[in-house]
């Protein structure tokens, strides 16, 4: 076990590494991921099913020790990245299918890598874990009605259909995780110690088969999509950082705002296009995964510098 739990935290730690490694193998040789794209929602759910075992009743008390903060995140995080998708798709004019990835990925809720990077980044992570787990929970909401607000105008948008698939593919994995946790409370704190390695091989397994099944069109049109979701992702970490400045919050929850608005949940974005959308649908979701984890590194060390004035 506790070679397990060494390894898995080489994989947790350098989780961008294999992210860009197998994107580039993937793209190279598409063959060898192709039969991976059946699988993409099971993946996701072993994701969520591993969320659900290291969420606690803490996590939930946060939420009613300082509502108005986890609200504030709740609402940026809704807020500004579906916006930006929008304004990005028309100001940009881009392809309906890629209009129609970036806004899906912006109406995502936050993912557990940003709660990391607020850690690394010296923030506060219980208001970010915080705000991630209460974005996750309302996502079989919000992220259907913000898809079909946005991104209706360039596809038919099945909310109902989405409901049911965010509700199936996170809300009942983590669901199922509490249950567990509270029932085998010894054996899934020993479990979580594997967390990092199963969810590093889940997302770049999802990575790669949406790379895998998208080559042509990311070769012919992947840079312009890959700028996109950097122009996104950094336009978000910027506003997440202002908005928590001009609500006059500590440095602490300054940096967890930021980088709760900035990272989504990419792998719910891919995995939902795959299925109600199309491949190059999950191309702009597949990207962010690969951007955020050289761009949350970069964030989390300059905020780690940053101090409260005396």
């Amino acid at each position: 076990m506790k070679t397990l739990e060494r390894i898995s935290q080489f994989v947790g730690n350098t989780f961008a590494v294999w992210v860009l490694l197998f994107t580039v193998l993937a793209f190279l040789y598409p063959s060898w991921f192709v039969g991976i794209a059946p699988y993409i929602v099971p993946l996701l759910g072993i994701i969520m099913f591993g969320m659900g075992l290291t969420l606690s009743t803490a996590d939930f008390k946060e939420v009613f020790k300082r509502p108005k903060e986890v609200l504030l995140g709740v609402l940026a995080q809704f807020v500004i990245m579906p916006l930006l998708g929008f304004g990005l798709a028309v100001g940009l004019r881009l392809p309906p299918e890629v209009a129609v990835g970036v806004i899906l990925v912006g109406c995502c809720p936050g993912g557990t890598a940003s709660n990391v990077m607020t850690y690394l980044a010296r923030g506060d992570v219980a208001l970010s874990v915080a705000i991630t787990s209460v974005s996750t929970l309302l996502a079989p909401l919000a992220t259907p009605g913000l898809i079909l607000l946005f991104a209706s105008q360039w596809v038919p948008v099945d909310a109902l259909g989405l409901f049911w698939s965010i509700v199936k593919v996170v809300i009942i994995p983590i669901a199922l995780g509490l249950i567990v946790k509270m029932l085998f409370k010894r054996q899934a704190e020993a479990g979580v110690k594997a967390l990092p390695l199963i969810s590093v091989v889940a997302i770049v397994a999802i990575v790669a088969a949406v790379v895998a099944g998208s080559k042509e069109s990311i070769a012919s049109s992947g840079l312009m999509i890959f700028a996109v979701v950097v122009l996104h992702n950094l336009i978000g970490l910027a506003l997440g950082y202002l908005i928590a400045k001009l609500f006059k919050l500590n440095l602490s929850k300054q940096k967890a705002l930021s980088i709760e608005v900035g990272m989504q949940n990419s792998g719910l974005g891919a995995a939902i296009a795959a299925a109600h959308f199309s491949p190059l649908s999950a191309v702009p979701s597949a990207l962010f995964s690969v951007w955020h984890n050289i761009s949350g590194p970069i964030i989390a060390t300059l905020f780690g510098r940053m101090k409260d004035p005396d």
